[in-house]
């Protein structure tokens, strides 16, 4: 009997265990994101609807400008204005808005100062929900429910009315949020259930338009349309600030589907993405669709782990990696160009939204690894804006050059992809004189670094002198490595001269890099830590570890291995005071080390270029576990377009790119019992954890393909080749691992 009891007891239990699997192996990863993830704190981000990359991001405005609603959202918030289709994905410019729908009917009374007078409804996180690509929330004064999804190229929005004779929407292209401001908007009723028109403004995008074909399942019984506030009995309405209301009566929890179609260079593109990506009125087929093409990216990294937090941090910033860049050309392939034309994209998708400071760190690295053929249209992307205007972008959206922020980024993401063999089929003498430009360019104190060696103080805006000088130089690194493959000696010598001009900015004296004058004497009462106009958005502690390409050079200047590392442990133990002004940007502290700002994302990893590694696998988990969680305060500061989010990919799985453009990836410390990575050729590449744990930090051993691993770092093409990376873990450091120069990553520059 109790032979059989216990058989019994086995069954359940093997029963049990099957269930969980196929449990885990039904679930889907996108129940693990989200999307409110940076929607409160500095983050910066939206809940709303998109798709991988996409055109659109339909998401709710509050309709309250401030630098909190960056992103037309900000969770403490209570009310909701309406539904645009363009928002910026954490950064700091208050930008787009384009294209707002307001759900009303009678009970759409209550107005706002601040938000234009415009009607609203308040609403109650309790009853809003978000998951890739949807996005849902009651409107509760209205008694409306909102639901929101998108293809590509298409916002597709559903609600639920209650019944009411005055029910309806208001398409407003006057509505305008933070910087931007409309320059010219068009309207037409085209017929009962059809508009068309387009939004022309201007912000920190400085020409942006954007064409719109909607469609209502519901035909409308009226409609108004409005010039500067007025209605107007015309058919079509031309102005500054247009809008249009559509009146019908719905009955009790009556759905209505309204579809818009979007192209950056006409109406004929607009009215073509809508019956190319959205000719049906099921939405739950395009819910489904959207959820589905989000699966299928999440699924290029499959993890394995008892956190259920960090599982959601990673699938959460997994996905946010993948909000920019965003797709700029139509169904046709038309697109507005840099240059204020209408272009063609032959061949390839046309996207924008470059946040170059940001993302050539560590976004476009993770691209190369996760979405190879993208890597291919974004570099044709930024062709096309050096074709159009004789630059690469600097940080471009919806065709316009914004110049925001430093150097000339576009560089590393370029000769990286060529070295990584992505771009074999591209004119490399384009390639390269496409790197060229920036750096041949006499704006941004180009002119002035070209003549003395280094940026010097000018009390311009942003003249940020240091933080330029130390960019330049490491996009001129990166030009000097593919004149050196395409064999232009001459070239190659010049831009590798130019790599070193950092170094004009040490002083002995300070040990930091000191900003200087033109006459070459350094700035009086220097103050490290303080933060000036000399440094971009950072101080002196935070840009004297940018040096990616050479940071055995950096190490010498310093005075050799013990005073740098002396140097490194105080970045991040010497804590500011509570007297010291920090400004919005410097966030996610520890110490002087700011993880919210992209400067000194590298800087933990430096450790083991010193042989103690060790060290830097203390600084990557604390990262890890205190600058991200899976909730709306999450971020610890801007997201800013997928970086921060990318850094947290790559730390959790165990290694990093301090230099992006060199093909080598520095080992920190991974999460994860097991880590698969989707590559292209169904090949796949494994990164496991024995002891994997909260505790277990520190790195005992690691061997790849079965071979011990006797270095601190991976090459890409040992990635992409597949293969599996072995870590053994614990609680205590391995301080006899990898401490032979041997065994340091590469870092002279050659």
């Amino acid at each position: 009997m109790k032979r059989i009891v216990f058989l019994a007891a086995i069954t359940a239990l093997i029963l049990q265990s099957c269930s969980q699997k196929q449990h885990a192996s039904n679930e889907r990863l996108t129940s693990f994101v989200n999307p409110f993830m940076g929607t409160d704190g500095p983050g910066n981000t939206y809940p709303g609807a998109t798709v991988p990359f996409g055109m659109v991001q339909l998401s709710p405005d509050h309709g309250l400008s401030g630098w909190d609603r960056i992103a037309g959202y900000f969770y403490p918030d209570t009310i909701i204005t309406g539904f645009s289709h363009m928002h910026l994905t954490g950064t700091g410019a208050g930008d787009l808005y384009d294209i707002l729908l307001s759900p009303i009917n009678s009970k759409a009374t209550k107005t706002l100062a601040e938000n234009g007078n415009r009607p609203y409804s308040t609403f109650s996180h309790g009853n809003e929900h978000a998951e890739p690509g949807y996005y849902q929330v009651y409107l509760q004064d209205y008694g409306i429910n909102a639901e929101l999804t998108t293809t590509e190229r298409t916002g597709i929005h559903q609600y639920t009315f209650p019944k009411d004779d005055n029910s309806g929407f208001i398409i407003d292209l006057g509505y305008s949020l933070n910087w931007d401001a409309p320059t010219d908007t068009y309207i037409k009723v085209i017929d009962d259930s059809t508009i068309e028109g387009y939004r022309f403004s201007t912000g920190w995008a400085s020409d942006q338009r954007v064409f719109f074909t909607a469609t209502f399942s519901k035909p409308f019984v009226t409609s108004e349309l409005f010039q500067d506030n007025e209605i107007i009995d015309a058919k079509t309405v031309q102005s500054k600030n247009t809008k249009v209301i559509v009146r019908f009566p719905t009955s009790d929890n009556e759905k209505v589907l309204v579809k818009f179609g979007f192209s950056s260079a006409s109406n004929n593109g607009s009215a073509r993405s809508l019956s190319a990506e959205a000719s049906h009125n099921n939405f739950k087929a395009y819910q489904q669709a959207a959820s589905d093409r989000w699966e299928t990216e999440l699924s290029k990294i499959k993890i394995e782990t008892d956190n259920e937090t960090w599982k959601k941090n990673f699938y959460t910033t997994l996905y946010q990696s993948m909000l920019a860049p965003t797709l700029l050309s139509d169904v046709d392939g038309n697109y507005k160009g840099a240059d204020g034309q209408y272009h063609s994209a032959n061949n390839y998708d046309k996207y924008d939204t470059f946040s170059l400071w940001d993302t050539f760190r560590a976004a476009h690295p993770l691209y190369t690894i996760m979405h190879p053929e993208k890597v291919q249209d974004f570099v044709s992307s930024m062709l096309s804006h050096y074709e159009q205007t004789g630059l690469t972008p600097v940080w471009s959206m919806h065709g316009n050059e914004t110049n925001m922020m430093i150097g000339y980024h576009a560089i590393p993401v370029i000769v990286d992809a060529y070295f990584k063999g992505l771009l074999n089929d591209f004119d490399s003498e384009l390639l390269y004189q496409a790197c060229k430009s920036n750096a041949m360019d006499d704006d941004h104190g180009i002119k002035e670094y070209k003549e003395l060696g280094y940026v010097p103080v000018s009390y311009d805006h942003e003249n940020w002198s240091v933080s330029k000088t130390v960019e330049y130089a490491y996009d001129d690194w990166c030009i000097a490595q593919l004149a050196k493959a395409l064999n232009k000696s001459d070239d190659y010598a010049y831009f590798m001269k130019r790599a070193a001009n950092w170094q004009n900015h040490y002083d002995a004296e300070s040990s930091f890099l000191r900003p200087k004058h033109a006459d070459g004497s350094f700035i009086a009462d220097f103050v490290a830590k303080d933060y000036t106009d000399h440094f971009c958005e950072s101080n002196a502690w935070h840009y004297f570890w940018f040096v990616p390409h050479n940071i055995q050079g950096l190490i010498d200047v310093t005075g050799g291995p013990n005073r740098f590392e002396e140097k490194l442990d105080s970045m991040f133990t010497y804590h500011p005071k509570e007297e010291d002004e920090l400004p919005i940007f410097s966030t996610g502290m520890i110490g002087q080390y700011a993880h919210g700002n992209e400067p000194s994302h590298h800087v933990a990893y430096l450790y083991n270029y010193l042989g103690k590694p060790w060290k830097s696998q203390e600084r990557i988990r604390e990262i890890l576990e205190t600058q991200y969680a899976p909730l709306p305060n999450g971020h610890c500061g801007n997201e800013d377009c997928g970086q921060m989010s990318s850094w947290y990919i790559f730390s959790s799985l165990g290694f990093y790119p301090v230099n992006p453009a060199d093909g080598i990836y520095v080992i920190g410390t991974p999460l994860w019992k097991n880590a698969t990575i989707q590559l292209d050729d169904k090949k796949t590449f494994t990164i496991s954890c024995q002891n994997a744990s909260n505790e277990n930090k520190y790195i005992q051993k690691v061997s790849l393909n079965g071979k011990e691993f006797e270095r601190t770092y991976i090459y890409h093409n040992e990635i992409m080749n597949g293969g599996r990376l072995e870590f053994i873990m614990g609680a205590t450091p391995n301080k006899s691992l990898w401490v032979s120069p041997e065994s340091y990553p590469p870092s002279p520059a050659k």
